[in-house]
């Protein structure tokens, strides 16, 4: 690069062509003039005194000037250090631009429209803050790299007066160009996804269409040829295959917040040197040595220092490049509160830490493009296990161990998925190439204890913290003390004896072992500033020294921080004032389901941002209230909360928060503000065709502004946790019947449509159907209308006022009360339904024939499709939960599906002889029953069943063998078969029907007795859960038929309706219906005492269906179709209308959108 030097006498120089030991130097970020005002690198060369007449000499000018201010010689302007006439320069140049405003010692931003003395104003600042936000600058391609890159952005007027910097007026950028805040205060930019960085450039424009293209480089950190004259398009395209291949298409979830040196921990400390020390040694010794055990956990109560111990495991990792990942969890933290992207982010921070890693974690992520939509299992497996097992260990590819750090498990929001982590953690023993260390840290709770159990003891090592010694955690904590404690007496020139050994010796004994305790102490005295001597005399002088109990210290210090905060000078009318406010302040911080800037908070509690200020101003040592104003406040510890909602500890009445009341006033909050912030179209974006992939993150978030997504998000957990009874006509009611689709219509903007199908059902389990079926009824109604739509509404939010409404069902409650929503436009309107059918939504994830459906005994459905994948959804929201297991070969046609579920545990059998079982609710891997005998390979396995601890597998030597699901060992071999076996079915009691072509036998599978032959051939087998009732289909003379047989009727009872053939059968778990689907279009039900048929749907599209399943409640009938759905279905509800109506299924009806 070359740089500019400007002489006294305003003669402008360029230097050589540097290459390497370039100075510091000032660089300039403008928009460019007309043609021919810009100075030129050859008029620069060729100086004259016209081009010192040009308006661009006067930008140049100004950046040499403020240069020498800041006593910088050498600055670098683009129109004039370039050669343009020299198309390789300036394509190295372009390629370089990001890195050079980057390296730069200062930026300047020189806005030519922006002027601070146009007008009279008392507020300077209201002279330019209007043109400021309306500048040229913020609208051009070229000027988002230049501010972002450079460490030092400061913003001048066009007379060359300092307006601000990107810190100072770092609210005022966000809110312009919609940039994220992290990305301004310098996080790497690998941290916001592709499409994310996109958004930042979309409405900007550049003079040559392919710079639209071209400066993005750096923002992507990609280089490539200029080719001026290809078009943008063309010009995008190139770019995005070169981000695909630097990027390896590694594009997921990331929380922000996660990594331990993550912006918003930049002050949370490390341990001090010389404490700690041996418990830092066992680590280390653990994380370095040959120990077996791939987790160590440390646990201990809450302030014993588990979080420090963790970051400063983290920094020494870090420092040696052998950090794989961390995490640090939140309580109520957002992304970091809960687990959604506990290995999105983990994976995204191997593959920059890793050599060689990110190909192999972008590999996986192209074959499974929704990985992020799946079970952390699958993620886990996916995402970090695979990739890590495919590195080398030749010494090319870095080092054979890496350290993952996950701090404060016990904060993670699900309970269930607690339980998980540990036991997906400690697959990390089944890597042979390379070995990962994962150092976890929580309380010791009950789920992460119960779930450390079920790990052998040789894969996790425990360390109980509150365990150690308490003279060696005093010594600690002295250390700790003195170190703080002078840097406060060298703040306010306390002298070299303040404060006294007896003072430290007092303080050391009232923390009581607890870290936390001596932290707070410090934060409160360093608070006091001037009056930092007498908050530690108040400190040790309030404290009850009888008291031995740590807890009760810990309280203690709580209460003198909260009441110093009230001071005495105030009457008691406004102390009791003020303590209203900081119940109401500190409890909605503390409750807070996700954390909220202190400006959003004010706009939810409808408390002024200088009341919230005020109020928290004397509370530093408790609350972290950040400078910049987007930055969302915090506890700076969850033991905070535990005092605060705990009367038995919070003794004070005047600080106590009762949690129900303030969950209760958080639910209010939460429903005034979207009452008066919601509407119709909130995005204004008019047409209903608009898809939310299209919209502008930055537009989404100026129109849901975070205050209202908190409100969307969360209403329905405050109403759940105040423990508020609903009735006809309330406040809630009220809420539904006005803004319900306003509501759904704002979820589907910020991506949360399915979160909305959840709350509407929490609604309708806290409403009492027969004394208030006014609300009953509508939540009921609500949550039909949006699992019908939801795939739409995904996709085009506005739809729900269109397509949606249209076809919603003439007595639909929703319809009744939005219908004046539909768009006036929409004159013809089609012929409805006069109520819900009974599909109730069709689940869309599968690309293959779905061959097999079933439910869990709690519920969960599980199915399996021909490319041999088993995956376990939520039947209600129709949510993906697991992808458990890639079963066969699938150029192997000859195999079968082949799952079993039961008692929790879902088997699924390998063509090799080995069946594997899964726990069904956590989607873990539970143990593998091998029924191979050394040396050989197993039997071919047709068909499986399990049940009651017992394991049935068919085979085409049409042998049966039992075996015990727990020891492996075979029970018994059932024979009599002639052949194949293509049917097993177990009912409750451990009755087994099994079917070969010729023949269907019953079997005691407990003892290996046959109880009955029956020589009937069929297709399709099944048997009541009581192992009463046995039914199959059959064709005989041309009628398809269902025979139903029971052992004490003399022959089975036939069942005719359908008139073609008989693709699928299964009985209800109540044992009364038989459900039965047909090439001719019909779901049939029946009841199995009378033979009688109860119910007739017809669709279409139910020749496809493949499989059946009722739900264990009967509610739900789960269907498996042939082009890749699952649909589920009420048959309780009849569907009334007439035959020639879709009415029960329809993978073949696609939503419809009104553009």
């Amino acid at each position: 690069m070359r740089l500019l030097e400007l002489a006294p006498d305003g003669q402008l120089s360029l230097t050589k062509d540097l290459i390497s030991d370039v100075p510091p130097y000032a660089i300039l970020s403008h928009t460019w003039g007309a043609d021919g005002e810009e100075i030129t690198f050859q008029e620069v060369v060729n100086a004259s005194e016209q081009t010192r007449s040009k308006a661009g000499y006067r930008k140049i000018l100004f950046c040499g000037e403020q240069a020498a201010r800041d006593n910088l010689e050498y600055f670098w302007v683009d129109t004039c250090c370039i050669d343009k006439s020299n198309n390789t320069e300036l394509s190295e140049a372009i390629n370089s631009m990001f890195r050079w405003y980057r390296n730069a010692a200062k930026c300047y931003v020189y806005l030519t429209d922006v002027s601070v003395e146009h007008g009279e104003h008392d507020d300077p600042r209201r002279s330019w803050e209007l043109p400021f936000r309306r500048s040229r600058w913020f609208t051009r391609g070229w000027t988002l790299q230049e501010l972002i890159a450079p460490r030092s952005v400061e913003f001048f007027s066009a007379e060359g007066t300092p307006i601000g910097d990107k810190t100072s007026l770092e609210k005022d950028v966000h809110d312009i160009t919609g940039i994220a805040i992290q990305a301004l205060q310098g996080c790497p930019l690998e941290d916001f996804t592709v499409d994310e960085r996109m958004t930042w450039a979309k409405t900007r424009r550049t003079t040559r269409e392919e710079d639209k293209a071209y400066s993005l480089l750096g923002i992507f950190d990609v280089c490539m040829p200029l080719i001026y004259g290809e078009g943008e398009e063309n010009a995008l395209r190139r770019l995005r295959g070169e981000i695909s291949a630097h990027e390896g298409e590694l594009d997921l979830p990331f929380a922000v917040e996660a990594p331990f040196n993550a912006y918003q921990r930049q002050h949370e400390p490390a341990c001090l040197e010389n404490t700690r020390s041996d418990l830092l040694s066992k680590i280390y010794n653990w994380i370095d040595g040959p120990d077996e055990a791939s987790i160590f956990w440390l646990n201990g109560f809450a302030g014993t220092g588990k979080s420090t111990i963790a970051r400063t495991v983290a920094r020494k990792y870090d420092k040696e490049r052998r950090l794989g990942a961390s995490f640090f969890f939140v309580k109520g933290g957002g992304d970091v509160g809960g687990a959604s992207k506990l290995f999105t982010t983990i994976a995204t921070q191997l593959a920059r830490r890793v050599p060689n890693l990110r190909q192999h974690i972008c590999d996986a992520v192209a074959k499974h493009r929704d990985i992020y939509n799946q079970s952390l299992r699958d993620q886990w497996a996916c995402l970090v296990l695979e990739p890590l097992s495919k590195l080398k260990t030749d010494g090319h590819e870095g080092h054979s161990l890496y350290v993952l750090v996950i701090d404060a498990l016990d904060e993670c929001s699900d309970e269930n998925t607690i339980r998980i982590i540990p036991q997906l953690l400690a697959e990390a023993r089944s890597l042979k190439n390379m070995r990962l260390r994962i150092f976890l840290t929580s309380r010791p709770e009950v789920p992460i204890r119960h779930s450390f159990l079920q790990i052998p003891g040789t894969v996790h090592q425990d360390f109980v913290l509150h365990s150690i010694s308490p003279p060696i955690i005093d010594q600690d904590i002295r250390i700790f003390l003195k170190h703080d404690l002078r840097l406060i007496a060298q703040e306010r020139s306390l002298g070299p004896d303040w404060p006294s050994n007896e003072a430290i010796g007092l303080l050391v004994q009232r923390a009581s072992g607890l870290f936390i305790w001596a932290a707070t102490a410090c934060r409160f005295i360093r608070q006091g500033k001037r009056f930092a001597p007498k908050r530690l005399e108040t400190i040790v002088s309030s404290s009850d020294s009888s008291s031995t109990a740590p807890e009760k210290h810990l309280n203690q210090i709580y209460i003198t921080v909260l009441k110093q905060s009230v001071s005495d000078e105030y009457t008691d009318e406004e102390k009791k004032d003020l303590c209203r406010m900081l119940r109401e302040i500190l409890g909605s911080i503390v409750i807070l389901l996700s954390p909220l800037s202190l400006q959003s908070l004010s706009l939810l509690l409808s408390v002024s941002d200088e009341d919230i200020f005020q109020s928290l101003g004397d509370l530093h040592s408790i609350v972290d209230i950040p400078q910049v104003e987007k930055q969302p406040l915090r506890i700076h510890h969850p033991s905070f909360r535990d005092f605060l909602l705990d009367q038995d500890r919070c003794t004070d009445l005047d600080f106590w928060v009762n949690d129900k009341q303030a969950h209760h006033k958080l639910m209010d909050q939460c429903i005034r503000l979207m009452s008066s912030s919601l509407k119709q179209d909130i995005c204004a974006v008019e047409k209903p065709g608009v898809l939310v992939q299209d919209t502008e993150n930055s537009r989404i978030r100026r129109r849901i502004p975070p205050e209202l997504q908190y409100a969307c998000l969360y209403w329905t957990q405050h109403l759940q946790k105040s423990s508020k009874r609903l009735f006809d006509n309330d406040q809630v009611h009220k809420f539904l019947q006005e803004h319900l689709l306003y509501w759904l219509e704002a979820l589907a903007w910020i991506g949360k449509l399915s979160e909305g199908f959840y709350m509407i059902s929490s609604l309708e389990s806290l409403t009492n159907n027969s004394d208030h079926p006014l609300l009953a009824g509508f939540t009921w109604d609500a949550k039909r209308f949006l699992l019908y739509n939801k795939a739409v509404i995904e996709q085009a939010p506005l739809q729900i006022y269109c397509s949606a409404l249209v076809f919603a069902p003439s007595t639909s409650i929703v319809r009744k009360y939005f219908e004046n929503h539909i768009p006036k436009w929409i004159r013809n309107r089609p012929k409805v339904l006069p109520g819900w059918n009974a599909l109730v939504q069709t689940i869309e994830s599968h690309s293959y024939n779905v061959r097999r459906v079933a439910f869990s005994d709690d519920g969960l459905l599980v199915s399996a499709t021909v490319d041999r994948m088993v995956r376990l959804w939520d039947p209600n929201s129709g949510a993906l939960l697991h992808t458990l297991h890639k079963l066969y070969d699938p150029s192997d046609d000859d195999n079968a599906i082949n799952v079993g579920f039961s008692d929790g545990l879902l088997a699924l059998a390998e063509n090799d002889g080995a069946i594997q079982l899964w726990d069904a609710k956590s989607g873990a891997f539970y143990k593998t029953v091998d029924i191979r005998q050394p040396g050989k390979s197993g039997p071919k396995i047709t068909v499986v069943a399990i049940s009651n601890g017992l394991l049935a597998t068919g085979s085409k030597m049409g042998t049966i063998a039992i075996w015990d699901s727990i020891s492996g060992a075979c029970l018994h071999t059932l024979e009599g078969h002639s052949s194949n076996i293509v049917h097993l079915a177990f009912s409750s009691v451990a009755t087994l029907a099994s079917q070969c072509r010729s023949t269907i036998k019953l079997w005691n599978a407990s003892s290996g007795k046959l109880l009955e032959t029956l020589d009937h051939a069929g297709n399709f087998l099944a048997i009541s859960p009581n192992g009463k009732l046995l039914g199959w289909t059959t064709m005989l003379k041309g009628y398809h038929s269902i025979k139903l047989w029971k052992s004490s009727w003399t022959v089975p009872r036939t069942l005719r309706g359908h008139n073609n053939l008989i693709n699928a059968i299964a009985f209800s778990r109540d044992n009364r219906l038989l459900a039965s689907a047909s090439h001719d279009y019909t779901i049939k039900l029946w009841d199995t005492s009378s033979g009688v048929l109860k119910m007739s749907l017809y669709d279409r599209s139910i020749v496809l269906i493949n499989d059946l399943a009722f739900s264990p409640n009967g509610k739900i009938l789960a269907a498996a179709i042939c082009t890749g759905f699952i649909q589920t279905m009420e048959p309780q509800l009849r569907c009334k209308a007439d035959k020639d109506t879709r009415t029960a299924f329809g993978p073949n009806i696609w939503p419809c959108l009104f553009a």
